[in-house]
């Protein structure tokens, strides 16, 4: 049945082939194509992946001038670490790629939506009589109106197409979506906790002040599956019961909130649009299991005959998870990622672990892996030559993490089947001692019937963490290494003198930059390695060349003159009125430490409320450098700085 349905599905289109038609599309409407970002993400160290086709274009929906003009397009590489126990099921991937066109200020929703229309219908051919879209209700209370311009624009759409378009108001999440869904109803309006774009939580209400935001319209195909009533009573395009998949949305960058409560419009409004590729082909192909998709087909076909005993449709989720995992493994690794105990590349471990547990429950023949990773840059080369330039580093990367970890899951295997229950700490020894994943744990625990408490699990799992941190904080002294400015991690002395240089030059950094900006400067975050010092701060523009350079020369100028640096422990009020200057987010213990530079408290040039640790002298930072300036969201800009 598997290999029939995809034989149907291959004679519609395949993600190459969506993507070649999107990407020209829009080039005809003169956008720029612009190439993929990798997915570790550049100056942004709030996540740890690309996560999204607007990530690496938010400098530039914040106000900068994009070196490619006002109209962008491009087919951007996405991962997603919190889908990845998610996977298993007919539409959650971890990798994926977004679709996406942007105005910079030029176009707006009157070309969008005709665009985005005839591009599904008449370019895609897609089904008319099963697209439905949704619209934002409004916010009264914030002086937002219902967007019934997108809905009219949607409704011409329609019936130029032969297809009335009623309007429909379905409610929010609050009121449990208690409206069904009539005859001939196409356009939905819902409130903010589904229509509203901004960055983080959704809603007008919850919007950070200083940040673009608007209305959005999404777009969903409808593949009629039968309602399943415990996701609610009624069935309506925003149900997640399975039968709507939402295949793109449509940004409208509208306002910029001025003050809690108060929201002025853009001077420059944005279109950010966004499509997931494989959903777009899934709606496409009218089949709404992604990895029925030919990439997935292609090595399915191959992991077959790895398989002993042959695959069965009992077999489809442990499939879904290997073929998934090392999708997105490759790309992962082709972006410069590594196997480790953390960051990107402790995902990328769990990845190709998680993958090779549930090859060992389909009792895989050796070799499997390789052949998926060759599969996965056949089928990605036109699109992303990079890969076929770097297949056999990827190839050698996971095969060394495949044959570390082999002996070990074998291992934890035997130990997790002599368990006739598993305990908290159970579990955690598998995950400890032998490597082997919770997740597995826990899933190999429901079907055997060994029941796993995953909050006992987490529970212990954060007392050895506690440990671990207790033991780290005797090895260095007490010096704690949990700052104001961030967690500093450091494996030995040698790097403790780095990062503790880095520290002082960051104070330095943080008054240098009052000294020449003015005191509306203040920290909005930062975060130190033994490479690198990053500060986030307020600030409402870019600064110049000749800024930055007088920054720089302040810093320096302070360490040549070389002030000493010290410390006063004070109770936290009487601190607060000596002007050190502290982070609003951070908690800080009463008494407080404040570190000063100078001869006293009173005429230092730096006073801060910190943890420590600090060089004793500015001269031993020895000399300082900044590296990168930008943007991080609208009025906060972030410094690189480094040590030499």
């Amino acid at each position: 049945m598997f290999f029939s349905i995809f034989r149907y599905i291959h004679l519609y289109m395949t993600l190459n082939e969506v993507r070649t038609k999107y990407l020209e599309f829009f080039r005809a409407r003169e956008h720029a194509v612009i190439p993929s970002s990798t997915l570790i993400p550049d100056g942004d160290a709030t996540t740890l992946f690309t996560g999204s086709g607007m990530q690496p274009l938010l400098p530039y929906l914040l106000g900068e001038t994009h070196p490619e003009g006002k109209r962008l397009t491009d087919s951007q590489k996405s991962f997603r670490a919190e889908d990845i126990e998610e996977v298993g099921d007919n539409r959650h991937t971890t990798f994926f790629e977004m679709l996406g066109n942007w105005s910079l200020g030029d176009y707006f929703k009157a070309e969008q939506i005709p665009w985005m229309f005839e591009f599904l219908v008449d370019d895609l051919r897609l089904d008319a009589n099963r697209f439905y879209v949704t619209c934002f209700i409004g916010a009264p209370e914030f002086n937002i109106p219902k967007d019934t311009e997108a809905a009219a624009l949607w409704k011409k759409a329609f019936e130029r197409r032969g297809i009335s378009a009623a309007e429909a108001e379905i409610g929010s999440e609050a009121d449990g979506y208690n409206r069904g869904m009539k005859p001939g109803e196409r356009i939905f309006y819902y409130d903010g906790s589904k229509n509203w774009w901004n960055r983080g939580k959704t809603g007008p209400a919850t919007t950070p002040v200083g940040d673009p935001c608007g209305p959005d319209s999404e777009m969903f195909y409808d593949f009629g599956t039968p309602h399943d009533e415990k996701f609610g009573k009624h069935c309506h395009p925003n149900c997640d019961c399975g039968r709507f998949m939402e295949i793109g949305n449509n940004v409208f960058m509208a306002y910029l909130k001025e003050a809690e409560g108060k929201f002025v419009p853009l001077k420059s409004q944005n279109i950010d649009h966004g499509s997931g590729l494989e959903r777009m082909v899934a709606a496409v192909n009218n089949d709404p299991d992604v990895f029925h998709l030919d990439i997935f087909q292609k090595m399915r076909e191959k992991l077959s005959s790895f398989s002993k005993s042959g695959l069965t449709d009992n077999d489809t989720r442990r499939i879904r998870v290997i073929l998934d995992h090392i999708r997105a493994a490759t790309f992962l690794v082709s972006d410069g990622v590594e196997p480790s105990n953390k960051g990107q590349g402790y995902v990328l471990r769990r990845l190709i672990r998680r993958a090779m547990a549930h090859a060992r429950l389909l009792n895989l023949e050796a070799g499997w892996l390789e052949v998926l990773v060759h599969s996965v840059t056949d089928s990605y080369r036109d699109a992303y030559p990079d890969l076929g330039s770097k297949e056999n580093n990827i190839v050698l990367v996971l095969n060394t993490e495949y044959e570390k970890f082999s002996l070990t899951l074998e291992r934890g295997f035997l130990e997790f089947n002599k368990m006739a229950t598993v305990s908290a700490k159970d579990a955690f020894n598998l995950h400890q001692s032998y490597g082997f994943p919770f997740e597995l744990t826990k899933e190999l625990g429901v079907e055997q019937g060994k029941v796993v408490d995953e909050k006992e699990f987490r529970a212990e799992f954060e007392k050895h963490q506690e440990i671990s941190r207790a033991g780290q904080e005797k090895k260095f002294g007490g010096h704690g290494l949990l700052l104001d400015t961030g967690e500093i991690k450091a494996r030995d002395e040698k790097e403790l003198v780095v990062v503790t240089r880095l520290h002082t030059a960051t104070h330095m950094l943080q008054q240098a930059l009052r000294d020449v900006l003015g005191p509306e400067v203040k920290q909005a975050g930062s975060d130190i390695t033994v490479e690198r010092t990053r500060f986030d701060f307020t600030f409402g523009r870019k600064l110049t060349p000749e800024e930055i350079k007088k920054v720089e020369d302040r810093v320096n100028e302070k360490v040549e003159e070389d002030l000493k640096v010290q410390k006063v422990v004070m109770p936290k009020a009487e601190a607060e009125k000596t002007g050190a200057l502290f982070f609003f987010k951070q908690k800080y213990p009463d008494p407080v430490n404040v570190y000063f530079m100078g001869n006293d408290l009173e005429s230092a040039w730096s006073k801060e409320f910190c943890g420590g640790p600090h060089v004793n002298h500015t001269a031993e930072v020895l000399k300082f450098k900044i590296a990168k300036e930008e943007a991080v969201a609208a009025g906060v800009r972030r410094i690189r700085g480094v040590v030499e």
